[in-house]
């Protein structure tokens, strides 16, 4: 039998896309709408919130509503579609371990989701150059993290915009040339990847944005962020290092231009838990797990618990301090401390 909503008056209300949330009265109808939605089209979080023994009827509030376990998209499909996925985004992982697996009804959302989040943040790609370096992702099949970079650089519309695998001397070529010509820039790196840069050339940048979006990979020692960003901003002759924070199983990007606070996107908020207890909600300030609404996220689930740990601050701000004892390391888009 198919779920009925019986107790909010939230669909006779309109229905609010994503991308049109503009206050916190958007985001809860929509928060509301989409857990809904969700409850009734996805098998795998109707039998979680079963299983916990939450009823729908009982939601007095967004902060209710239960957070899947992120570890649940390794071992099932979750999708709230039942038509073709249009696209499979797999995370990285290590040889012999499992991966995540993130399918998308279509692409559309997807793009809609990180184009708006970039503008937000940065402004028109058209206005800039940007500079990949992702070459453990370029590596391998069903990157998200690829196909926003692919879509970026395309939208910059720049002859010099495009990836660099380990092409490092015509990279820094590329860079002192966009110097010299005071072109914007953002080059976007893979923490690894930018530390080979900076070993091999050193910079003193006035007009390009460095972006790591985390990770060894396998290829080094992990690095405390505060470390990482103090090496990086030495090599590259900059004061602030931006970070982008996303992973597999989201839609969205979180955005940090320095001190390591990331700040979301209208349609994307992040919650805390405690650690010992995933039922229990913490407030600004505490350490505690990363639940992440992400409502770009609506043919997936939008209600993730990650195996991050963080702590929230003021303006929907967080930050990351690192990952759940015995939880895997996830390739993309976290450092271990």
């Amino acid at each position: 039998m198919r779920y009925k909503i019986n107790n909010f008056a939230i669909m006779k209300e309109r229905v609010i896309n994503f991308w049109e949330i503009e206050s916190n009265a958007d985001f809860e109808l929509c928060a509301r709408q989409t857990f809904h939605h969700q409850y009734e089209h996805n098998s795998v979080y109707r039998s979680y919130c079963d299983l916990i023994h939450f009823n729908p009827a009982d939601l007095k509030s967004i902060k209710d509503i239960p957070f899947l376990p992120i570890r649940f998209f390794k071992s099932h499909d979750v999708k709230s579609f039942s038509e073709p996925e249009a696209i499979i985004f797999t995370s990285s992982g290590t040889t012999g371990t499992e991966t995540s697996k993130h399918y998308l009804k279509e692409l559309d959302g997807y793009e809609k989701s990180f184009t708006k989040a970039f503008n937000y943040f940065y402004g028109d790609p058209k206005e800039m150059v940007i500079l990949a370096l992702l070459p453990s992702y370029l590596e391998r099949q069903g990157s998200s993290l690829i196909y926003m970079a692919d879509r970026l650089i395309q939208d910059s519309c720049h002859p010099k915009s495009g990836f660099y695998l380990d092409n490092l001397e015509e990279l820094k070529t590329v860079i002192e040339a966009l110097e010299a010509a005071q072109q914007p820039t953002l080059l976007l790196g893979v923490s690894f990847a930018l530390l080979d840069l900076i070993e091999h050339y050193r910079f003193n940048l006035k007009y390009t944005l460095v972006m790591e979006t985390g990770g060894m990979k396998g290829r080094r020692k992990e690095l405390i962020r505060e470390d990482l960003h103090q090496q990086l901003a030495a090599g590259f002759g900059v004061e602030h290092i931006h970070s982008e924070y996303g992973m597999t199983e989201l839609l969205s990007q979180a955005y940090s231009k320095g001190a390591g606070l990331f700040s979301c996107p209208p349609w994307m908020q992040v919650f805390t838990r405690d650690t010992t207890d995933p039922f229990t909600s913490l407030i600004e300030g505490m350490m505690g797990s990363l639940n992440i609404m992400d409502l770009a996220n609506r043919e997936s689930c939008s209600f993730i618990a990650t195996q991050d740990l963080g702590r929230l601050h003021p303006k929907n701000q967080f930050e990351v301090l690192g990952r759940v004892d015995q939880s895997d390391i996830r390739g993309c888009n976290l450092l271990v401390y």
